[in-house]
C-alpha cells in the first residue's frame, strides 16, 4: 500500500513538471531572431539521440543537420536549447568577439560524477577558479624548463618504442597492433612528465592494461549526454546504465591517482614532475573553491594524464591509418627523411623543421580526424548575438570542428587526404587556434593546453616511424577507419601493421 502512494506522488510530481515545462516552453518571452531548429525534435528528449553517441557519431549526425539547416541552427537537449555552428567565419566570431560569453561549460553528469563534481579543468566553467588554474598549469607544466624535460621524455619513450619493433621483427617483419602501442607510448610519456610514472616489464603490464583503460574508459563516457542532462527530474533514474558507470571509472581514476599522491607526499617534495609542483603550490594556493587541495591536485593531474594520453593516441592513430591508406604519401615522407636526416643516425626534433611534408601529413591528419570532433560543449553566460541571430543566455553550444574541416568552400576535395595542400596555398595554416579555418584543439580561452605538445608528439613519432620502417597492411588491404563515439574520436578497431626494419640493426639498439 506505501508503495502504490509513493508511486503516486512520482507520477503527480513527474506530470507536475512535465506540465509546468510546457507551459513554460509555450509562453516564455522568446527572442524573435533565432536559428532555425533541426526537424526530428522528439517528445521531451527533443534531439538527445543525435549527440547521445547511441544512434550514430554525434558529429556526423551534427553535419548532417548542418547540411539541412545551414552553419547554425538550434536543437534541443531536453530542457536545454542549444545551437551548432559549423563554419569557420562563426567560430572565428564566437572565439574572438564573444570569446569570455562562451567559455563554460553546462553542469552535466559527466562532469559531476567524473571530474570531482567539475573541479578537473576541462569540465569547470570560467571563472576564478578556473583562470587561476589554467595558469599555473600553463607556468608549471608548459613552460620552457618543462618543454625541454618533455623532449627528453619523448625521445627516450620513442626509442624504446623503436626497440621493442625492431626485437619483434627479428630477421623479417612483424605484424603489430599500432593502437595498443601508440596507447602505451603516449601514456607513459604523459605519466612520466605529470606524476614520475612509467609502466614497464611484465610485472607491470596488468596496471598498465588498467590505467589505459580506464584513461579510455574515461574519455569514452565524458562524451556522454545522459537523459539525466536533457532532463534534470528525471536525475534518480540512471536510463542505460552510464551514470553507474561513469561512478565506476571514476573511482578507479581517483584510486590510481590517489595512490600516486601518497607515494609523492612519502617521497617529498623533488620537484621533477608536475604532482610534486601541484603539492608544493597548493600548500599556501588560494583558488577561490570549495574543493579541499587533494581534491584539486587529483583533478588537475587526471585530467592531464587522461586527456594527454587519450588525444595524442588519438592523434597517432588516425594519422598513421590515412597513411597506411595512401602508400604514396608515405612513400614521399620517407624520400624527404632520408634526404634531409639520411639512413646513418635517427630522427630528432631539430629535424622537424626541414621535413616540411611530414608536417603538412601530420596538418591533413588534424584536419580530416580532429581528436575532439565537437570539442566541449559550452553555455553561454549571457546574451549575444551570432551570426545576426539573437542567442540568449544559458544557451548549450556545440562547434563541430569535425563539420568545419571539410567544408568544401575551404578546402577543395575535401574528403580526400592530400598533404600537399598544406605546402600550396594553405601552407601559413596554423592549427594551434589562431586560424579559423582549421581548429583541431579548439581556440579561445578554453583551447587544449596540451596543443604544442601533441603536435610535437606526434611530428616525432612518425618521423621516426617512416624512417625506421617499410609499412604495409596484411594482404594489402585497406585500414577500416570505423570511428567510436565519446569525447574523443577513437579507432574502433585495432591498426594492424606489417612492419619491416629499413635502418641499420645498430641505430635500433
Amino acid at each position: 500500500m506505501e508503495y502504490l502512494v509513493v508511486a503516486a506522488y512520482a507520477a503527480l510530481a513527474f506530470f507536475s513538471l512535465l506540465f509546468s515545462y510546457l507551459v513554460w516552453s509555450r509562453f516564455a518571452k522568446k527572442p524573435r531572431n533565432l536559428p532555425a531548429e533541426a526537424a526530428g525534435a522528439r517528445f521531451l528528449v527533443g534531439h538527445l539521440d543525435v549527440v547521445s553517441g547511441r544512434v550514430g557519431l554525434p558529429h556526423v549526425n551534427l553535419a548532417n543537420l548542418a547540411d539541412e539547416n545551414g552553419p547554425i541552427f538550434r536543437i534541443r537537449l531536453g530542457v536545454h536549447p542549444a545551437v551548432v555552428v559549423s563554419s569557420w567565419e562563426l567560430a572565428k566570431e564566437l572565439f574572438t568577439t564573444h570569446d569570455a560569453t562562451v567559455s563554460s561549460r553546462p553542469q552535466i553528469k559527466a562532469g559531476k560524477h567524473l571530474a570531482y563534481d567539475h573541479a578537473m579543468l576541462g569540465f569547470s566553467s570560467y571563472g576564478p577558479y578556473w583562470r587561476q588554474l589554467r595558469k599555473l598549469i600553463s607556468l608549471e607544466l608548459l613552460s620552457a624548463r618543462r618543454v625541454e624535460l618533455q623532449r627528453s621524455a619523448r625521445a627516450s619513450e620513442t626509442a624504446l618504442l623503436l626497440r621493442d619493433l625492431h626485437a619483434r621483427c627479428g630477421s623479417g617483419r612483424a605484424l603489430v597492433d599500432m593502437k595498443e602501442l601508440f596507447g602505451e607510448l603516449s601514456m607513459n610519456v604523459v605519466l612520466g612528465v605529470v606524476a614520475g610514472k612509467r609502466f614497464s616489464g611484465r610485472d607491470e603490464a596488468e596496471e598498465a592494461r588498467r590505467c589505459r583503460r580506464v584513461m579510455r574508459d574515461f574519455f569514452h563516457l565524458a562524451g556522454f549526454f545522459v537523459p539525466a542532462d536533457a532532463l534534470p527530474y528525471l536525475g534518480w533514474l540512471d536510463l542505460g546504465g552510464h551514470e553507474r558507470r561513469m561512478k565506476t571509472t571514476a573511482k578507479e581514476l581517483d584510486d590510481i591517482v590517489g595512490e600516486w599522491l601518497v607515494e609523492h607526499r612519502q617521497k617529498g617534495n623533488s620537484g621533477k614532475d608536475f604532482m610534486d609542483v601541484m603539492i608544493s603550490v597548493m600548500e599556501g594556493a588560494d583558488l577561490q573553491s570549495h574543493y579541499d587541495v587533494d581534491t584539486i591536485i587529483k583533478a588537475t593531474c587526471g585530467n592531464l594524464i587522461s586527456g594527454g594520453t587519450d588525444a595524442t593516441a588519438v592523434v597517432l592513430i588516425w594519422a598513421l591509418s590515412v597513411l597506411l591508406n595512401n602508400r604514396h604519401v608515405i612513400k614521399k615522407a620517407q624520400e624527404e627523411i632520408d634526404k634531409h636526416v639520411g639512413k646513418e643516425r635517427l630522427v630528432s626534433e631539430s629535424d622537424i623543421t626541414n621535413l616540411v611534408y611530414l608536417q603538412a601529413i601530420c596538418k591533413e591528419s588534424l584536419r580530416l580526424y580532429p581528436p575532439a570532433p565537437l570539442g566541449g560543449t559550452r553555455r553561454l553566460t549571457q546574451d549575444c548575438k551570432i551570426g545576426g541571430y539573437d542567442i540568449p543566455q544559458g544557451t548549450w553550444l556545440m562547434v563541430n570542428m569535425w563539420k568545419m574541416h571539410r567544408d568544401p568552400r575551404v578546402w577543395p576535395d575535401p574528403l580526400e587526404f592530400r598533404p600537399e595542400r598544406f605546402l600550396e596555398g594553405d601552407k601559413i595554416v596554423d592549427v594551434k587556434g589562431q586560424d579559423f579555418k582549421m581548429i583541431p584543439f579548439g581556440a579561445g580561452r578554453r583551447i587544449c593546453p596540451g596543443a604544442n605538445f601533441g603536435q610535437q608528439m606526434v611530428q616525432i613519432v612518425l618521423a621516426t616511424l617512416l624512417q625506421s620502417f617499410d609499412l604495409s597492411t596484411p594482404d594489402d588491404q585497406p585500414i577500416d577507419m570505423t570511428e567510436s563515439a565519446g569525447l574523443t574520436n577513437f579507432k574502433a578497431t585495432p591498426l594492424d601493421v606489417l612492419i619491416t626494419p629499413r635502418l641499420p640493426p645498430t641505430l635500433y639498439t
